[in-house]
């Protein structure tokens, strides 16, 4: 089947050669003419995955109406707080399964990102999916073992996402707990940059554990607040997600957290890198989120406030430690 993967980033690309090793032949939307030709012309993606050989049957191109022609599946690999103006100016084929890869909470209105689809590109929830999991995108273009979720509220359509992404080297489980997979996926950028400060201030294993965890506690909290599954936060969406984007260099969140720790500040960081760092943009969101619900979310207020630059990263964490104890469990 041909299956259209919009957004030719580190994970897009990534994605879209998972989907060929599936069987499927995908045509990769860039949103820049000569990066498209580049790939077509070098198999490769010389500004994202220079040393990833891609499949014969990935093509790419930068007419969004072209790739999506035809498509049985369209592939949403656009970063979160840009997705609701680009989908504005798409005509996403209406028969078509469309899947959010997407890992936010948009700024300003509090939406998750299979909402700001289904509003700005009027998909149903019967064709809609979200997949999310560990999916650090350099492992698993080296075709690494990995495992993740097709979330959708539709079994079918889950049935279907699952079989256009499952390969020997990347295992796909379905899941019907849309809203508790994509607070997870949002979250844990959050968390990460918490658990990058604390390498970067030179805190060891016993900082980085205790963030994890009280993080996953954040986490679980705002979704049960919000319908979530509780079991949903012990799997592959929740601890899964939170553990490889808070434990690996290849995190785009964690590493933007070490280099807030060591003193260097969000804006050039920013101007450093091509590579968005989800959470930078999502911490206001996911704590504004959790204050309209009265969700306690201490770790995600602080990330914000160091993001906004009311703190820094040593005031937070002095700040964190001399909060009042309690119990660990309400």
């Amino acid at each position: 089947m041909k299956v259209a993967v919009m957004g030719a980033g580190t994970w897009g690309t990534t994605f879209g050669l998972v989907v060929c090793d599936s069987g499927h032949e995908v045509t990769l939307w860039s949103r820049r003419p000569e990066l498209a030709a580049a790939i077509n012309a070098t198999g490769r993606n010389p500004d994202y995955l220079p040393d990833v050989e891609l499949p014969a049957t990935l093509r790419a191109v930068s007419d969004p109406a072209e790739a999506m022609a035809g498509a049985y599946a369209v592939v949403l690999a656009v970063p979160s707080q840009l997705l609701r103006t680009t989908l504005g100016g798409w005509d996403v084929p209406r028969d078509a399964r469309v899947v959010s890869l997407a890992k936010g909470i948009e700024l300003g209105t509090g939406r998750r990102m299979s909402e700001v689809v289904a509003e700005a590109a009027g998909v149903g929830a019967d064709r809609l999916a979200v997949v999310t999991g560990p999916n650090l995108a350099r492992e698993i273009a080296a075709r690494q073992p990995s495992a993740s979720v097709a979330a959708s509220a539709s079994h079918e359509t889950a049935l279907d996402v699952q079989r256009l992404c499952h390969t020997p080297s990347f295992r796909v489980y379905t899941n019907a707990d849309v809203v508790g997979c994509e607070l997870a996926g949002a979250t844990k950028n959050v968390i990460a940059l918490a658990v990058g400060m604390a390498v970067g201030l030179g805190f060891g294993a016993n900082a980085t554990a205790s963030l994890i965890t009280r993080g996953l506690a954040e986490t679980s909290r705002l979704g049960v607040a919000l319908g979530a599954d509780p079991y949903t936060f012990a799997g592959l969406a929740g601890l899964g997600d939170l553990v490889a984007t808070c434990a690996s260099p290849l995190s785009r969140n964690r590493t933007f957290g070490e280099e807030l720790g060591r003193g260097r500040s969000v804006a050039d960081i920013s101007r450093s890198t091509r590579q968005v760092a989800e959470g930078v943009l999502s911490c206001a969101s996911v704590q504004a989120l959790a204050a309209e619900h009265g969700v306690e979310m201490p770790i995600v207020e602080h990330v914000a406030a160091v993001i906004a630059g009311d703190l820094t990263p040593i005031q937070g964490v002095k700040d964190l430690m001399g909060r009042a104890p309690g119990r660990e469990r309400d």
